[in-house]
């Protein structure tokens, strides 16, 4: 949610040719471990760059170019609409291929937003019945006489793809069925579901509908369910025409020199206060809805979902479960086939972005979205927005495999932006700078641009030219990807065990939060040494968190897992029913402990990692930004160590440039001494040589046999590549140092963003 609720905008890495001048955007470096990703160098600094109506006036993209050319390190800017036009208007292409093209001579990359929200109306003129739909499940009781009478108001829906054009309003509005049946203590009575076909009358628009029906005097003490489909004004997402459509809106703008495309907060119209009594539907969501389950009829099972049965609650628990499974899949699957596309359309090393987290918690607001299909929106690099927890940033690192996560972050003052930059790295990421927000139209442009912010960016870049892993998380909390989807689980509903990976962060030791359908998809596994990893991520201890509800397979993967006991398992909540709400017998292996409660496991998690001489990272405290849920996240001031053997160690408390930093640290033996500003980060190889640095106003380091002193202070990063030394150096104006050269003659000096002046 962002610029106008959330402004997210999009972010493809992709084909980007950078200048060969010394300004300070151009330079890509190889990373060492990359062989499984397609993205095989350094990622870049990006912004977020919104088009309004300045932008679509003849050449009005280049003030945004040119100021962000100067004044910034950004090599990538995420775009997006906010301005009425459609992607399939000709003056929209033309003007975003002409803005693409000359962000290209400046040495920067657009990644545009082309997901096909902003394309609705001609999908509609289309395929007029592939509309989206809700159900809107309206309870009213029955008399033994007369007729009886409910009104059904319509809803409708926006976000920021709505922005400056029509919201996701209702079309059309109708009765799609009504029941009748006998409620006692809040359930439906068991046996006592029937349907009324013949005594309807129904009347009304798009915005409402007002049904009357005739009583009987079987009527007497019944309550009817009148369930009214709402037609909205957006794609249906299982409508069959929705991926051809997707790639052929890519496709319109192949002859662009964009870097990528980008699909931002995808999932089903968002809803703040999502009822159990509206549930999205379509035509085609029956249809799947109907094949995975043989005999269901989705409609019927609304009802049944909704308001419970009497005798029912196992099924009920399952026709929830394939109800909210069918569509975190479909919505995981849009996201993977957008990915596919913009690979074939505009090459291989176009990346797909931005991020799939609308409301940046894994709360009810997120499910009724998407579902939680975090973990199953394919990318090249790890992407969220806002607060979303650091738990989860981490996580989709491991997933993609790629060596930071970047996320998208807006706040409404300048005095947050430079204390999270800095929380970012020492979580293992980045940030994707959004303007200021709120704030006036007018400022967005420019309101980054002051002060020391995009400075102290540049000198943070640093770190990109040797981070080439995740950061290390000994932890896995693993929940119930079922059971915090099914709102029937009062046990186990939105619940993803947070506490604790907060209580976990809190002390510094790091955990990835992961749903148990990586478990199922495969993506989880225990490998040859007998671990549990994920990614290149391997785990000494994994927490299964409210299982509830979940796949007979869970219970077979941790039996496994505990035979060579080289992860050491706990369980918080047990599995009593399965997946198809069937009673269970092996819900916990032997090998699992069972902790009491969430502090419990916490605690006996980190006396077994002390145990086991694993040290705790930068240690956190609750944090959120934007008005949205907090969770625990570092504290602007600490080390931490990447999977690759990476130690960083950043500091920006005080000053968003860099505190001080003049450390005493030991790697593998070998004791480490740095003196430099912000940033002093370091990889030994295995026999204790260094093998790449990165420092922040570096005065000096000493490293085993390793010794650099200089004269001045300088930004500069030292690094192998391809068996030689080669270095960088930001913002130094003169020769290289002779200490420097010593080392080696491969330098390259860039500039750094010149101070913004109004």
């Amino acid at each position: 949610m962002k610029l106008i609720r959330r402004n997210r905008v999009i972010f493809l890495v992709g084909i980007v040719i950078f200048s060969l001048s010394c300004k300070a955007q151009g330079i890509k470096v190889s990373l060492p471990g990359q062989q499984a990703n397609l993205i095989k160098t350094s990622w870049p600094s990006i912004g977020c760059w919104f088009w309004t109506a300045a932008e679509f006036e003849p050449g009005g993209y280049r003030r945004f170019i040119d100021l962000y050319e100067k004044y910034s390190p950004f090599s990538l800017l995420t775009t997006s609409l906010r301005y009425p036009g459609e992607l399939t208007d000709p003056t929209v292409h033309d003007q975003v291929k002409a803005g693409a093209a000359y962000a290209k001579q400046k040495g920067m990359g657009i990644v545009m937003d082309l997901d096909l929200r902003l394309a609705r109306k001609q999908f509609l003129e289309r395929y007029p019945e592939e509309q989206q739909q809700i159900i809107l499940l309206k309870e009213f009781p029955l008399a033994r006489s007369g007729s009886v009478q409910t009104m059904v108001k319509s809803p409708s829906f926006e976000d920021h793809y709505t922005f400056g054009r029509t919201g996701y309003n209702s079309l059309k509005s109708e009765v799609v069925g009504i029941y009748k049946y006998k409620k006692k203590n809040g359930l439906i009575c068991a046996g006592s579901v029937t349907e009324i076909r013949n005594r309807i009358k129904a009347f009304g628009n798009k915005d409402s509908v007002n049904i009357i029906v005739d009583c009987l005097a079987t009527d007497e003490g019944m309550t009817a369910c009148a369930l009214v489909a709402v037609t909205v004004y957006t794609p249906d997402v299982f409508a069959p025409h929705l991926l051809s459509y997707q790639r052929e809106i890519l496709k319109q703008y192949q002859d662009a020199p964009l870097a990528g495309a980008c699909k931002d907060e995808w999932g089903f119209p968002g809803r703040f206060d999502p009822l159990t009594s509206e549930l999205w539907y379509s035509r085609y969501m029956a249809e799947a809805y109907a094949k995975r389950r043989p005999g269901h009829e989705l409609l019927r099972d609304m009802v049944l979902m909704s308001f419970g049965e009497a005798g029912r609650e196992g099924e009920r628990l399952a026709a929830i479960n394939h109800y909210m499974e069918m569509n975190w899949q479909r919505n995981g699957e849009i996201e993977t086939d957008y990915y596919k596309a913009i690979k074939e359309i505009f090459g291989q090393q176009a990346v797909s972005a931005t991020h799939p987290t609308w409301f940046p918690y894994p709360g009810d607001k997120e499910i009724f979205k998407n579902g939680l299909s975090w973990w199953s929106a394919k990318r090249d690099l790890a992407q969220t927005d806002e607060s979303t927890p650091f738990c989860v940033r981490t996580a989709l690192s491991k997933k993609w495999n790629s060596p930071l996560w970047y996320n998208m972050y807006y706040e409404k003052s300048m005095e947050e932006y430079n204390k999270d930059l800095w929380i970012a790295i020492l979580g293992g990421g980045r940030l994707n700078y959004h303007p200021l927000w709120p704030s006036e139209w007018k400022n967005l442009t420019t309101s980054l641009l002051a002060g020391n912010l995009l400075m102290a960016e540049r000198r943070i870049s640093l770190l990109n030219y040797i981070s080439s892993a995740p950061v290390d998380c000994p932890v896995a909390v693993v929940f119930g990807h079922p059971s915090a989807l099914n709102f029937a689980d009062k046990n186990g509903f939105a619940d993803v065990g947070l506490d604790i990976t907060n209580a976990l962060w809190k002390e510094g030791y790091y955990a990835d939060l992961i749903p148990s359908s990586e478990i199922v998809n495969g993506a989880m596994q225990v490998n040859a040494d007998g671990k549990i990893q994920y990614g290149p991520q391997q785990y000494e201890a994994v927490v299964l968190y409210k299982p509830g509800c979940d796949h007979n397979e869970i219970a077979g993967f941790f039996s496994k897992a505990g035979e060579p006991g080289k992860t050491l398992l706990y369980s918080v909540g047990n599995r009593t029913i399965d997946f198809e709400g069937e009673p269970v017998h092996d819900a916990i292996p032997a090998a699992m402990h069972v902790a009491e409660d969430v502090g419990a496991a916490a605690a006996e998690i980190i006396s077994a990692l002390k145990v086991k001489g694993i040290a705790p990272q930068t240690r956190g405290e609750m944090r959120g930004n934007s008005g949205f849920p907090a969770s625990v996240m570092p504290k602007p001031n600490g080390t931490i160590r990447l999977l690759d053997g990476t130690v960083i160690q950043a500091s920006g408390e005080k000053d968003v440039m860099g505190d001080p930093i003049h450390s005493t640290i030991t790697i593998h033996g070998i004791q480490v001494d740095f003196d430099a500003l912000g940033i002093a980060a370091i990889r030994l190889d295995k026999d204790g040589d260094v093998e790449a640095i990165a420092a922040g106003g570096l005065k000096s380091v000493r490293a085993g046999k390793f010794h650099l002193e200089l004269d001045k202070r300088t930004d500069l990063a030292l690094f192998m590549e391809d068996g030689k030394w080669r270095g960088i150096i930001h913002g130094l104006e003169g020769e290289v140092p002779k200490a420097l050269k010593k080392i080696t003659s491969n330098w390259r000096i860039l500039k750094v963003p010149a101070p913004y002046k109004d």
